[in-house]
Protein backbone atom coordinates (compact mmCIF):
# COMPACT_ATOMS: atom_id res chain seq x y z
CA UNK A 1 0.00 0.00 0.00
CA UNK A 2 2.59 2.39 0.75
CA UNK A 3 4.69 1.76 -2.20
CA UNK A 4 1.21 2.84 -4.34
CA UNK A 5 1.46 6.20 -2.10
CA UNK A 6 4.76 7.74 -2.83
CA UNK A 7 4.92 5.85 -6.73
CA UNK A 8 4.99 8.82 -8.71
CA UNK A 9 2.72 8.34 -12.05
CA UNK A 10 3.91 7.78 -15.40
CA UNK A 11 3.65 10.73 -17.78
CA UNK A 12 1.24 10.21 -20.75
CA UNK A 13 1.20 14.01 -22.37
CA UNK A 14 -1.84 14.60 -23.79
CA UNK A 15 -3.78 12.28 -25.55
CA UNK A 16 -3.09 9.76 -22.61
CA UNK A 17 -5.30 12.46 -20.56
CA UNK A 18 -8.26 12.66 -22.88
CA UNK A 19 -7.97 8.65 -23.48
CA UNK A 20 -8.56 8.62 -19.55
CA UNK A 21 -10.78 11.19 -19.06
CA UNK A 22 -13.34 9.54 -21.78
CA UNK A 23 -12.59 6.00 -20.77
CA UNK A 24 -12.83 6.43 -16.66
CA UNK A 25 -16.45 7.29 -16.95
CA UNK A 26 -17.17 3.92 -19.61
CA UNK A 27 -15.60 1.88 -17.27
CA UNK A 28 -17.42 3.00 -14.57
CA UNK A 29 -20.94 1.27 -15.43
CA UNK A 30 -19.28 -1.44 -13.92
CA UNK A 31 -17.85 -2.69 -10.59
CA UNK A 32 -14.10 -3.53 -10.65
CA UNK A 33 -12.35 -5.90 -8.84
CA UNK A 34 -8.25 -6.23 -9.04
CA UNK A 35 -6.67 -9.44 -7.58
CA UNK A 36 -2.85 -9.01 -7.34
CA UNK A 37 -2.68 -5.53 -8.95
CA UNK A 38 0.57 -5.13 -6.95
CA UNK A 39 2.33 -7.77 -8.53
CA UNK A 40 2.24 -5.07 -11.40
CA UNK A 41 5.63 -2.93 -11.84
CA UNK A 42 4.81 0.49 -11.06
CA UNK A 43 8.19 1.35 -12.85
CA UNK A 44 10.31 -0.17 -15.55
CA UNK A 45 9.09 -2.43 -18.78
CA UNK A 46 6.72 -5.58 -18.75
CA UNK A 47 4.61 -7.43 -21.04
CA UNK A 48 0.95 -8.04 -20.04
CA UNK A 49 -0.29 -10.96 -21.39
CA UNK A 50 -4.05 -11.25 -21.23
CA UNK A 51 -7.05 -13.00 -22.96
CA UNK A 52 -9.57 -11.04 -25.04
CA UNK A 53 -13.59 -11.63 -24.42
CA UNK A 54 -15.24 -8.57 -25.81
CA UNK A 55 -14.53 -5.37 -27.91
CA UNK A 56 -14.41 -3.46 -24.46
CA UNK A 57 -10.97 -5.12 -23.51
CA UNK A 58 -8.80 -2.88 -24.58
CA UNK A 59 -10.40 0.35 -22.29
CA UNK A 60 -10.80 -1.16 -19.25
CA UNK A 61 -7.42 -3.14 -19.70
CA UNK A 62 -6.28 0.60 -20.16
CA UNK A 63 -7.86 2.10 -17.48
CA UNK A 64 -6.80 -1.11 -14.98
CA UNK A 65 -2.61 0.13 -16.22
CA UNK A 66 -3.62 3.45 -16.22
CA UNK A 67 -4.64 2.88 -12.28
CA UNK A 68 -1.38 1.38 -11.36
CA UNK A 69 -0.24 4.72 -12.75
CA UNK A 70 1.89 3.09 -15.84
CA UNK A 71 0.46 3.97 -19.26
CA UNK A 72 -0.51 1.41 -21.41
CA UNK A 73 0.99 0.11 -25.12
CA UNK A 74 -0.97 -2.02 -26.94
CA UNK A 75 -0.81 -3.61 -29.98
CA UNK A 76 -3.77 -3.42 -32.07
CA UNK A 77 -5.52 -2.92 -35.84
CA UNK A 78 -3.63 -0.74 -38.25
CA UNK A 79 -7.40 0.30 -39.04
CA UNK A 80 -7.47 1.91 -35.79
CA UNK A 81 -5.34 4.43 -37.05
CA UNK A 82 -8.15 5.26 -39.55
CA UNK A 83 -10.98 5.98 -37.04
CA UNK A 84 -12.32 9.63 -36.35
CA UNK A 85 -11.28 10.67 -33.40
CA UNK A 86 -10.28 7.48 -31.37
CA UNK A 87 -7.47 6.90 -34.02
CA UNK A 88 -5.70 10.49 -33.08
CA UNK A 89 -5.87 9.38 -29.70
CA UNK A 90 -4.58 5.96 -30.45
CA UNK A 91 -1.63 7.24 -32.45
CA UNK A 92 -0.96 10.28 -29.89
CA UNK A 93 -1.03 7.85 -26.94
CA UNK A 94 2.17 5.88 -28.38
CA UNK A 95 -0.47 2.47 -29.13
CA UNK A 96 1.82 0.47 -31.40
CA UNK A 97 -0.33 -0.29 -35.01
CA UNK A 98 -0.29 -4.33 -36.34
CA UNK A 99 -0.35 -4.27 -40.31
CA UNK A 100 -1.53 -7.70 -40.42
CA UNK A 101 -1.16 -9.68 -43.57
CA UNK A 102 1.45 -7.14 -45.05
CA UNK A 103 5.43 -7.20 -45.08
CA UNK A 104 4.96 -4.24 -42.42
CA UNK A 105 3.85 -6.85 -40.05
CA UNK A 106 7.43 -7.45 -38.81
CA UNK A 107 7.21 -3.64 -38.00
CA UNK A 108 4.77 -3.95 -34.74
CA UNK A 109 6.39 -5.78 -32.84
CA UNK A 110 9.35 -3.76 -33.59
CA UNK A 111 8.04 -1.18 -32.65
CA UNK A 112 6.94 -3.28 -29.19
CA UNK A 113 10.50 -4.31 -28.57
CA UNK A 114 11.27 -0.73 -28.57
CA UNK A 115 9.02 0.08 -26.09
CA UNK A 116 10.11 -2.69 -23.73
CA UNK A 117 13.54 -1.33 -23.70
CA UNK A 118 12.48 1.63 -23.18
CA UNK A 119 10.90 0.75 -19.95
CA UNK A 120 7.03 0.71 -21.38
CA UNK A 121 4.33 -1.13 -20.45
CA UNK A 122 3.27 -3.55 -23.11
CA UNK A 123 -0.19 -5.05 -23.42
CA UNK A 124 -1.22 -8.17 -25.94
CA UNK A 125 -3.60 -10.88 -26.89
CA UNK A 126 -2.40 -13.79 -28.14
CA UNK A 127 -5.15 -15.01 -29.69
CA UNK A 128 -5.28 -11.64 -31.59
CA UNK A 129 -9.44 -10.98 -31.76
CA UNK A 130 -11.83 -11.99 -29.00
CA UNK A 131 -12.43 -15.62 -28.64
CA UNK A 132 -14.60 -17.55 -30.56
CA UNK A 133 -15.31 -19.86 -27.97
CA UNK A 134 -19.25 -19.69 -27.08
CA UNK A 135 -18.08 -20.19 -23.29
CA UNK A 136 -15.35 -17.49 -23.55
CA UNK A 137 -12.81 -19.63 -23.29
CA UNK A 138 -8.98 -18.64 -24.64
CA UNK A 139 -8.97 -20.49 -28.15
CA UNK A 140 -5.91 -20.66 -30.53
CA UNK A 141 -2.92 -18.05 -29.98
CA UNK A 142 -0.37 -16.66 -32.47
CA UNK A 143 3.20 -16.08 -31.77
CA UNK A 144 3.98 -12.61 -31.32
CA UNK A 145 3.84 -12.56 -27.62
CA UNK A 146 6.24 -15.13 -27.15
CA UNK A 147 8.40 -13.71 -29.09
CA UNK A 148 8.49 -10.35 -27.22
CA UNK A 149 8.85 -12.10 -24.21
CA UNK A 150 11.67 -14.38 -25.04
CA UNK A 151 13.70 -11.70 -27.10
CA UNK A 152 13.47 -8.98 -23.87
CA UNK A 153 14.36 -10.03 -20.59
CA UNK A 154 11.63 -8.34 -18.75
CA UNK A 155 8.74 -9.54 -16.37
CA UNK A 156 6.25 -10.99 -18.61
CA UNK A 157 2.93 -11.35 -16.45
CA UNK A 158 -0.26 -13.13 -17.10
CA UNK A 159 -3.49 -11.56 -16.83
CA UNK A 160 -7.46 -12.94 -16.69
CA UNK A 161 -10.08 -10.30 -17.18
CA UNK A 162 -13.60 -11.65 -17.09
CA UNK A 163 -17.03 -9.53 -17.13
CA UNK A 164 -16.77 -7.01 -20.24
CA UNK A 165 -18.92 -10.33 -22.41
CA UNK A 166 -21.13 -10.01 -20.05
CA UNK A 167 -21.82 -6.17 -20.38
CA UNK A 168 -20.66 -5.97 -24.41
CA UNK A 169 -21.04 -8.99 -26.11
CA UNK A 170 -19.13 -8.73 -29.57
CA UNK A 171 -20.83 -11.12 -31.53
CA UNK A 172 -24.09 -10.37 -31.01
CA UNK A 173 -23.06 -6.86 -30.53
CA UNK A 174 -25.64 -6.71 -27.27
CA UNK A 175 -24.97 -3.83 -24.43
CA UNK A 176 -26.06 -4.83 -21.31
CA UNK A 177 -25.43 -2.49 -18.48
CA UNK A 178 -28.30 -3.66 -15.86
CA UNK A 179 -28.17 -4.91 -13.75
CA UNK A 180 -24.47 -3.87 -12.86
CA UNK A 181 -21.62 -6.31 -13.90
CA UNK A 182 -18.59 -6.78 -12.28
CA UNK A 183 -15.35 -6.80 -14.30
CA UNK A 184 -12.22 -8.98 -13.01
CA UNK A 185 -8.94 -8.70 -13.20
CA UNK A 186 -7.09 -11.39 -11.59
CA UNK A 187 -2.73 -10.78 -12.19
CA UNK A 188 -0.39 -14.23 -11.50
CA UNK A 189 3.29 -14.13 -11.19
CA UNK A 190 5.38 -13.46 -13.53
CA UNK A 191 6.64 -16.23 -15.87
CA UNK A 192 9.77 -17.63 -14.99
CA UNK A 193 10.82 -18.05 -18.92
CA UNK A 194 15.00 -18.06 -18.41
CA UNK A 195 15.07 -21.70 -19.67
CA UNK A 196 13.30 -20.74 -22.97
CA UNK A 197 15.95 -17.62 -23.58
CA UNK A 198 18.86 -20.02 -23.90
CA UNK A 199 20.12 -20.76 -27.12
CA UNK A 200 17.66 -20.21 -30.28
CA UNK A 201 14.70 -17.65 -29.55
CA UNK A 202 13.13 -17.77 -32.60
CA UNK A 203 12.66 -21.29 -33.37
CA UNK A 204 8.91 -22.13 -34.23
CA UNK A 205 8.84 -25.17 -32.25
CA UNK A 206 10.03 -22.59 -28.84
CA UNK A 207 7.92 -20.21 -29.84
CA UNK A 208 4.66 -22.29 -29.53
CA UNK A 209 6.02 -24.01 -26.41
CA UNK A 210 6.14 -20.64 -24.59
CA UNK A 211 3.12 -19.32 -26.42
CA UNK A 212 0.80 -22.31 -24.43
CA UNK A 213 3.18 -21.34 -21.79
CA UNK A 214 1.63 -18.19 -21.32
CA UNK A 215 -2.01 -19.05 -22.14
CA UNK A 216 -2.46 -22.22 -19.96
CA UNK A 217 -1.46 -19.86 -16.87
CA UNK A 218 -4.15 -17.60 -18.22
CA UNK A 219 -6.51 -20.04 -18.44
CA UNK A 220 -5.73 -21.27 -15.27
CA UNK A 221 -6.30 -17.52 -13.79
CA UNK A 222 -9.50 -17.32 -15.42
CA UNK A 223 -10.58 -20.44 -14.50
CA UNK A 224 -9.88 -19.01 -10.72
CA UNK A 225 -12.22 -15.71 -11.46
CA UNK A 226 -14.87 -17.90 -12.53
CA UNK A 227 -14.60 -20.46 -10.22
CA UNK A 228 -14.79 -23.17 -12.97
CA UNK A 229 -12.62 -26.12 -14.32
CA UNK A 230 -11.28 -24.58 -17.68
CA UNK A 231 -12.30 -27.19 -20.25
CA UNK A 232 -9.78 -29.85 -20.85
CA UNK A 233 -9.01 -29.17 -24.73
CA UNK A 234 -5.58 -27.40 -24.68
CA UNK A 235 -6.72 -23.49 -25.29
CA UNK A 236 -2.96 -22.15 -25.35
CA UNK A 237 -1.92 -24.06 -28.34
CA UNK A 238 -0.58 -21.81 -30.80
CA UNK A 239 -1.90 -21.39 -34.16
Amino acid sequence: MEEEIVARREKGGFWVGLAAAVFYPLTGIARRVYVGDEKIPREGPALLVLNHVSHLDPIVDAVFVHRMKRVPRFLGKESLTRTPIFGKVFVGSGQIPVSRGSAAAGDSLKAAHQALQDGKIVVIYPEGTITKDPAGWPKESFTGAARLALQNDVPVIPIARWGTSQLFNGYTKKFTPFPRKTITHKVGDPLDLSAYREGSARSASKLREVTKVMMDEVTRLLGEVRHEEPPSAKPGDPA
